[in-house]
């Protein structure tokens, strides 16, 4: 006995929350029954430990109560049907010849009328958590309706995923990557295909192409916000950055300290000479809060204000220094999940409202040239 057309329907509107489309399209609804008076209802998933299949089924019970939920895990066949799928909807225009030399056409979110802003974290030199910044970022964005994804570029010191708490491996389809979701942030790091005690030793060019892949072949869809990690320093994977996303936004995150400053200036002149728009400065553990609510300038203080002034662009935020913010990135729990009213989580909040209020930076565009 098939079930009744109207909750065919509300079934297969189900929205898949890692992919952002229905079950109908994605193919995941599969056979729907009745057996002694109750539904049956098949999942058809990419692989039978699909992440979110307790979402999917909790979702399932509210249109179905009592249904019976069989899981089936995709052939051959239906995996390409998703992967050609997938690729359609992330393709944008196609660039010149592309076609022509059988290539993809590029993502969306890489044209240049897309409506995804790439930020590009970036540092001097490392310690000044530049990753904390990035993960609790992405999140604060993703807590205020954003659709967010964050990119683990810092391919010599990945560390993206375990400060996410993003314990689920993405899944792939071939030439696509799915990437792992966790507080609503969508993650792809080079963590997630090299061991943990394995260092990455490259050269320029395999660094390029891994990071092209990262970027061009991960299902992204086209979010409001891409992060991206970005290395410590100048070097291979900024030059790389600089190519494949030519409209990213670059913030450059400080310490008070001056010294900090004065590497973290070098950071931004770098970016400049990439033709990069620099947005802003960020400044992290800019002071401690004691219990006698006394403010502690640990690692001195205007280190963030000078550089901005120096660079003649604005400190968007100034992020306290507390043991909490420390102990959630090493063990996954993020400060603006578990501890929202604390200052920190509040001065990330803060600094995602500026970030958004900003709006894109101006791209200059050839067609709008003066004859």
């Amino acid at each position: 006995m098939t079930l009744d057309p109207q909750l065919h329907y509300e079934l297969a509107s189900i929205v898949e929350p890692q992919l952002v489309r229905t079950l109908g399209e994605l193919g995941f609804l599969g056979n729907l029954g009745e057996v002694d008076g109750r539904a049956r209802v098949e999942l058809v998933l990419p692989v039978a430990g699909w992440p979110n299949l307790g979402l999917l089924e909790t979702a399932i019970a509210e249109r179905a109560p009592g249904a019976t939920v069989v899981i089936r895990a995709m052939d051959e066949g239906e995996l390409l049907g998703l992967r050609n799928f997938l690729r359609g909807a992330m393709a944008g225009d196609p660039g010149p010849g592309e076609h022509d030399h059988g290539g993809e056409p590029k993502p969306r979110f890489l044209d240049k009328l897309s409506k995804t802003r790439v930020l590009g974290i970036s540092s001097g030199k490392g310690g000044v958590g530049k990753s904390s910044v990035t993960v609790n970022l992405a999140i604060a964005l993703a807590q205020k309706g954003y659709d967010v994804g964050v990119l683990d570029a810092d391919v010599y010191g990945f560390s993206l995923p375990k400060m996410l708490g993003a314990v689920n491996d993405p899944i792939v389809l071939g030439d696509t990557v799915i990437p792992t979701l966790a507080h609503g942030v969508r993650c792809v790091s080079m963590g997630y295909f090299v061991p943990d005690e394995q260092p990455v030793i490259w050269r320029g060019p395999m660094l390029h192409k891994a990071i092209e892949q990262l970027v061009t072949e991960a299902w992204w869809d086209e979010p409001d916000f891409l992060l991206i990690d970005m290395p410590p320093g100048t070097g291979d994977v900024a030059l790389t950055l600089s190519e494949v996303l030519p409209r990213i936004e670059m913030y450059v995150v400080t310490t008070p300290q001056a010294a900090a400053q004065r590497v973290a200036q070098r950071s931004a002149y770098a970016a400049r000479k990439l033709k990069l728009s620099v947005r802003g400065v960020i400044e992290n553990m800019s002071w401690f809060t004691g219990d006698d609510a006394t403010r502690y300038e640990i690692f001195g203080s205007g280190g963030g204000e000078q550089l901005a002034r120096e660079l003649g662009i604005a400190l968007l935020g100034q992020i306290p220094l507390e043991a909490s913010l420390r102990e959630g990135g090493d063990s996954g729990d993020p400060i603006v999940v578990t501890h929202p009213e604390s200052e920190v989580a509040k001065a990330f909040v803060a600094l995602a409202a500026t970030i958004a209020a900003q709006g894109p930076a101006r791209v200059y565009r050839q067609e709008l040239k003066l004859m």
